[in-house]
């Protein structure tokens, strides 16, 4: 798993270090780095919410972008701060709550019951990933283990909204595979723990 976070490590860097140099010359903190990528992801989810699948997943893209820019700016720039942290933690579960509710309006709108039902699962295995690093990690073991983080969660979404207007399924399928690969993770990190703790 530790081979996995650092391709995923290596790939921000290369993506967001000229990026995060020229914020830093700037006033731009990291906390409104957050705050404004959480933004634009409501702004993706009231796309969704209308039927704007596409642009709403272009917008979705920009906003898991932003996402990586905080944290290296913080470290950059000396400003990480564990407000910083468990601001940019609540966020984030904020951000993809927002983005699964867009979805969500979308199907009620269209009056499909099972679809809405599986935007529920989703969220509920989305949030069991990040509650479980959260809680493992306040009990003092490091919880990073897993296939499907939030990265790969967003990278999904984005392509099952990017493609739904040229194949009709593709947003159902991401979410299908969210879904499964949440749980999946979840089930990892509670082996992780399952595993670091036995012998206590």
């Amino acid at each position: 798993m530790s081979k996995n976070n650092d391709i995923r490590k290596n790939l921000q860097q290369y993506f967001t270090d000229p990026i995060v140099r020229l914020l830093a010359k700037t006033p731009v903190t990291p906390n409104a780095v957050t705050v404004i990528g959480f933004l634009v992801t409501v702004l993706a989810a009231a796309y969704v919410g209308v039927g704007e699948l596409f642009i709403g997943g272009l917008v979705v893209l920009a906003a898991g972008f932003m996402d990586m820019l905080d944290g290296a700016l913080a470290r950059l720039t000396n400003r990480a701060t564990r407000f910083g942290a468990v601001l940019d933690s609540t966020l984030d579960r904020l951000s993809e709550a927002s983005l699964l509710l867009g979805i969500l309006v979308l199907f009620a709108r269209q009056g499909l019951v099972a679809e809405s039902l599986l935007v529920g699962l989703t969220l509920v295995g989305s949030l069991m990933v990040s509650y479980l690093r959260a809680r493992v990690e306040g009990i003092g073991i490091e919880c990073k283990v897993g296939l499907f983080t939030r990265a790969e969660r967003v990278i999904v979404l984005a392509l099952g909204l990017l493609l739904t207007p040229w194949y009709g399924n593709s947003l159902l399928i991401a979410l299908l595979i969210i879904a499964f690969f949440s749980f999946f993770t979840a089930g990892q990190r509670l082996w992780h723990a399952y595993r670091q703790t036995r012998n206590n």
